[in-house]
């Protein structure tokens, strides 16, 4: 299925109305955990409404699924997931690395998406059939690297703090095979997997609107992304995204031991 991208940039655009003048202007910011922090702002909330009406009033026969209000029509072949600020920690902190995410899944499989940095001026979008940047400097094809070689890998994670137990354990034997790792970026360390600028990305307790968008602008741009087992990534969980299958197929035996 095509997507297109006038219409992705749609999502981007109305999000951005919202989510932009709210950046570095501090808002009011809740916390949805009773004990923890898991910080939501008024900027989360009133771009994932926009996106909303949007994609009712141009898709009414699709369903919708985001972070902040739930589901609707989740019976549909046709399902927007959406994260209106994904790193949501980023964006309290005025750190331009958070993004708005919009994923297709059509009967479960991740189609079509888009990871919009409205402060950076930067898309990356994928309607199907390829993935596409667009921002300073002009447009161009998404394309990964071809690293074939943990040892030569960048590797990416929010930070090693998110994995307990037999899941620390497994993350770290990854990081002592790659060439150098890095923490932090949310959705944006995935965006240079697709970009070319980053070799793997390997996260755990992720929910689908955290990763379906995010999944066929790197497939099409020549990676792989899975859950650690090797299953579809559409289930999130503990996810892995490799910038080629071969990385990828290293990446998985040393996670797994």
């Amino acid at each position: 299925m095509v997507v297109e991208l006038s219409f992705l940039k749609r999502i981007a655009s109305v999000a951005a109305e919202q989510t932009l003048p709210r950046f570095r202007n501090i808002s009011l910011i809740d916390n949805k955990f009773e004990s923890g922090f898991d910080p939501v702002t008024e900027a989360d909330r009133e771009a994932e409404k926009a996106i909303r009406a949007l994609i009712n009033a141009e898709h009414p026969d699709h369903g919708i699924l985001g972070e902040e209000y739930g589901g609707e029509n989740l019976d549909r072949s046709h399902i927007w997931v959406i994260d209106p600020i994904d790193g949501t920690r980023a964006f309290i902190s005025g750190i331009p690395v958070w993004g708005t995410l919009a994923g297709l899944t059509v009967d479960g499989d991740a189609v079509a998406g888009v990871m919009a940095q409205p402060f950076t001026k930067e898309l990356f979008l994928c309607d199907g059939e390829a993935s596409w940047y667009e921002g300073p400097g002009g447009t161009r094809r998404l394309e990964t690297r071809k690293t074939r070689d943990l040892a030569d890998a960048t590797l990416f994670t929010t930070t090693p703090a998110i994995f307990k137990a037999e899941k620390r354990i497994a993350y770290d034997r990854v990081e002592q095979r790659v060439k150098l790792a890095r923490y932090g970026t949310d959705c944006y360390a995935y965006a240079m997997v697709a970009a070319g600028f980053v070799d793997l990305v390997i996260e755990t307790g992720l929910h689908p609107y955290d990763i379906v968008a995010l999944i066929p602008i790197i497939e099409k741009a020549g990676g792989v992304v899975t859950t650690w087992d090797g299953g579809p990534a559409e289930k999130a969980g503990s996810i892995i995204a490799a910038a080629n299958a071969e990385l990828h197929a290293q990446a998985l035996d040393v996670l797994n031991g």
